[in-house]
């Protein structure tokens, strides 16, 4: 799997939100484009490696399958061959609520927060600080409170 986590990010950003099989069949076919015969478990754990670092973030939706937008962390780009996916894949028009998705993802954060804390994971802990702000950043969120507790945690590792 050749894309980088930006690219996924501007993968699923032409479409507004993807599901996973529909972005791993995206990425599939962008590798069938590029000449590649990209591996289906190296799409899914590219995919998988984007969720966990913020550069998808997951929109759950009560009414149908979770979508996957372009997170926090992310500077979407379009990979080679990538403006020709709309024309390509038949995905309906997507609007995830952005309030929605940010309290979603405030919540995942939250969530990362207490167990790098717990495993007084350092790392992970410094890297949540910056997610924080970059959450702040890209949806109507506070996560002031997160980011006091990954701070504290840090000053006592």
């Amino acid at each position: 799997m050749s894309a980088t986590l930006d690219e996924l990010a501007g993968v699923v950003d032409l479409f507004d939100g993807l599901t996973r099989a529909e972005l791993s069949r995206a990425l599939i076919e962008l590798g069938a484009r590029r000449g590649d015969d990209p591996d289906e478990d190296a799409v899914a754990e590219s995919i998988e490696t984007a969720v966990d670092r913020y550069f998808l973030a997951r929109y759950e939706r009560e009414d149908a399958e979770d979508l996957l937008v372009p997170g926090p962390a992310a500077f979407p780009a379009v990979p080679e061959h990538g403006e020709d996916l709309p024309h390509i894949m038949d995905v309906p028009d997507r609007s995830p609520d952005r309030e929605r998705l940010g309290e979603q993802v405030a919540t995942r954060i939250a969530a990362d927060a207490d167990a790098a804390i717990d495993a007084g994971d350092a790392d992970a802990i410094e890297q949540l600080i910056d997610v924080t702000y970059d959450v702040e950043a890209w949806a109507p969120v506070e996560l002031d409170d997160v980011r006091r507790r990954l701070d504290d945690a840090l000053a006592e590792a």
